[in-house]
């Protein structure tokens, strides 16, 4: 594993924050970025704060002063609606600064509410068309390995996105291409635009199938930080010659009981007086 001196995890090395501070500043951030327009994905970026964690604070190689580094490790973000999760991170990253989550949304803000890659620094793929990240992260895999890099491409992509035929597609390619450099975690929060995700279309026994297309797969619960962790690592290690995939069964709103408890929340607003007793509830939770 690189250290501090190479450039490689300067974060992860030479700060003294816990995983567990790390996944509270992103959903703080998260939660300030959705104060700016009133509304959003803000239950997903509570979800999956502690996964964002994980990968941007012990398990990438990147550099945030250079977010293009040829040696970095790659992470795609499929389902372009969790953008707000993304630069949540990547700010506390120090990817991007700070102060543009008051931008967040805005005209001719470098953080629009669906990711683009030609806009934000440490985006990797424009995602607002659902079901494609996984298949460009094949390619991307492909292409690593005729350059003979030893980085890995993470992508994260939804419980809906199993709707779609071509993350199937992208599934039965992995496999088949034998892309033990490729790591997807698919975010089960049970809830898409339409409904619950399993009602809209059941994709249980998920493991068991992702196993039968020949995937190395692990179902962990999302928000706990040391079953993530041990998932990222055994992934990164396994011998076996094939892809990896983490399923995280994750809470929407995680940290925040008011917004846990919404019956719709996959795109939800927030009254003005709620933003700070969310912020509150994240910071009880932390001292906790």
């Amino acid at each position: 594993m690189a250290d501090a001196t190479d450039g490689m995890l300067p974060n992860r090395t030479l700060a003294n924050k816990t995983l567990a501070d790390r996944a509270y500043h992103i959903r703080r951030n998260a939660v300030r970025m959705g104060e700016v327009q009133g509304q959003g994905y803000i239950a997903q970026a509570l979800d999956i704060a502690d996964v964002l964690a994980v990968a941007y604070f012990h398990a990438m190689r990147y550099r945030p002063e250079d977010p293009d580094w040829e040696g970095r490790d790659r992470f795609l973000l499929s389902n372009g609606h969790y953008a707000i999760a993304l630069y949540a991170a990547m700010i506390e990253a120090g990817i991007l600064p700070e102060d543009e989550l008051e931008t967040y949304g805005c005209d001719d803000s470098r953080l629009p509410m669906s990711g683009m890659a030609q806009y934000t620094p440490g985006m990797e793929m424009s995602g607002g068309s659902l079901g494609v990240g996984l298949a460009i992260a094949v390619g991307k895999c492909l292409g690593l390995k005729r350059k003979g890099s030893d980085s890995f491409v993470y992508t994260l992509f939804s419980d809906g996105e199993l709707d779609e035929g071509s993350v199937w597609e992208a599934i039965m390619a992995a496999a088949h291409h034998r892309l033990d450099n490729l790591i997807a975690i698919v975010d089960i929060n049970n809830m898409q635009a339409d409904g619950p995700s399993t009602q809209v279309s059941n994709f249980e026994p998920l493991v068991e199938k992702l196993e039968a297309f020949g995937w190395f797969v692990q179902r962990v619960d999302g928000n706990d930080l040391d079953a993530v962790r041990e998932a990222f690592d055994a992934a990164k290690v396994h011998m076996e010659p094939v892809p990896r995939m983490i399923v995280a069964d994750t809470l929407l709103g995680k940290g925040v009981p008011f917004l846990e408890a919404r019956e719709k929340n996959h795109f939800i607003r927030v009254d003005a007086h709620e933003w700070a007793l969310a912020l509150e509830a994240l910071e009880a939770g932390r001292d906790t």
